[in-house]
């Protein structure tokens, strides 16, 4: 691989804001934030698929990261000792079904547990955690177009992402969301206690010192209350177009 005659050496040393642009002909990065609840995993899913695009889960990533440091029972307050756990997991996340891999290790099913959940929130609010990560989030999408969610992708993993979305909803509409999902799941919630861990959640994500939750500048809102999947993938659909050349802007 080569650029401007400098040679993969050049290439490393380039600054990251001027390999996105020197890249950007050759796939497109969709990043879609918001908070918990807002149908970011399911819809930024369909609309990798309706354009043969990678989905990226980053959430998956923190999860992983949660989980092995509860099995180790490292104290989620130990800030240095997960930092060293990011920078060590061997984390994949596999096309096609979308697997997770930790380690070599298929967790998938576990990292799906509310337990895993609550610890990855805690777990992702640590600078040195968010840092390791970073790296491995933008390696993912080097050498394909993407649709990557989550809550810091078009403000600092992609800032000069060519589609950034903003989605969001009621924080009712939100909490009996997330309730349906923990349902499915074989567990019955308590919606109020479902809206509460919500909104410390939110908290946490909106509050934290390293990359918060935010609307990027130039990120599309879209609120997502009252709506079905398919008017919502619709609308996302319609800006990726509308930004890429009807979607075809990308060699993936």
């Amino acid at each position: 691989m080569q650029y401007s005659g400098r040679g993969w050496l050049g290439w490393v040393a380039m600054p990251y804001s001027t390999k996105i642009a020197r890249m950007s002909d050759k796939r497109v990065i969709i990043a879609i934030d918001g908070p918990a609840g807002a149908g970011k995993s399911t819809l930024a899913k369909r609309v990798a698929e309706k354009l043969g695009y990678l989905y990226i889960n980053t959430g998956a990533i923190y999860r992983a990261v949660a989980l092995w440091a509860l099995r180790l029972g490292v104290d989620l307050s130990d800030m240095h000792r997960l930092e060293q756990l990011a920078k060590e997991a061997r984390i994949e996340l596999t096309t096609g079904e979308g697997r997770v891999l930790l380690n070599g290790e298929d967790v998938t099913e576990a990292i799906r547990e509310a337990r895993i959940a609550e610890a990855a929130s805690k777990v992702s609010a640590v600078p040195g955690v968010r840092r390791a990560l970073l790296a491995l989030q933008r390696g993912m999408a080097e050498k394909n177009s993407v649709v990557m969610e989550g809550r810091d992708i078009g403000t600092v993993v992609f800032p000069e992402a060519q589609v950034k979305i903003f989605l969001d909803a009621e924080p009712a509409e939100r909490a009996r969301r997330r309730a349906l999902e923990l349902q499915e799941t074989g567990r019955a919630p308590d919606e109020q206690t479902v809206a509460s861990d919500l909104k410390s959640r939110d908290q946490r994500d909106r509050q934290r010192s390293e990359a918060p939750l935010v609307q990027a500048a130039d990120a599309e809102f879209v609120d997502t209350t009252g709506m079905s999947l398919e008017e919502v993938e619709e609308i996302l659909l319609r800006l990726v177009r509308a930004r890429t050349s009807n979607g075809r802007a990308a060699a993936h």
